[in-house]
């Protein structure tokens, strides 16, 4: 009878990816991912998506960046933002070498998708000290007003 040796770094792999899927199906039972589903291209960048009656709003972590360096594409299901930033330019011609760099630079990406139409054109943006403001009413629904409906013989 041969029995079946697991390495110690690949049994604990197992069991973590195993963990991992047992906590994931569960929270996506409390959570579930269409509510505020979300695409990260490039590098991710922080936000903050608070849901009220009749709008949303979203906080986005953008340190440094300028606002010509942001980009919104907004349609009445999602909110598409990318930023760009570039690696600050020395003045002096002194060589150096970094002992720690941890500025990240580059394109940044997000792409946040609603579970209510956005009213596109109401919406605003707002940038102050790093922090994008988005805020971004509902769509008003037709349903929410009733009617006597007839029924006919």
């Amino acid at each position: 009878m041969k029995y079946l040796i697991k390495k110690p770094d690949t049994f604990l792999n197992a069991l973590n990816e195993d963990i991992n899927s047992i906590l994931q199906k569960s929270f996506d039972n409390l959570f579930p991912e269409y509510i505020f589903h979300q695409e990260l291209n490039g590098m991710a960048m922080p936000v903050d998506v608070k849901e009220y009656e009749d709008y949303y709003c979203v906080k986005v972590e953008l340190p440094g960046i300028e606002k010509e360096n942001i980009n919104i594409d907004i349609n009445k299901s999602y909110v598409k933002i990318e930023a760009h930033k570039e690696n600050e330019k020395e003045e002096d011609n002194k060589k150096h070498k970094y002992h720690k760099s941890e500025f990240r630079y580059g394109n940044y990406s997000r792409t946040l998708y609603f579970p209510y139409e956005i009213d596109v054109e109401k919406s605003t943006a707002d940038l102050k000290k790093g922090i994008l403001d988005l805020h971004l009413p509902k769509l008003e629904a037709d349903d929410k007003k009733t009617r006597k409906l007839e029924i006919k013989d």
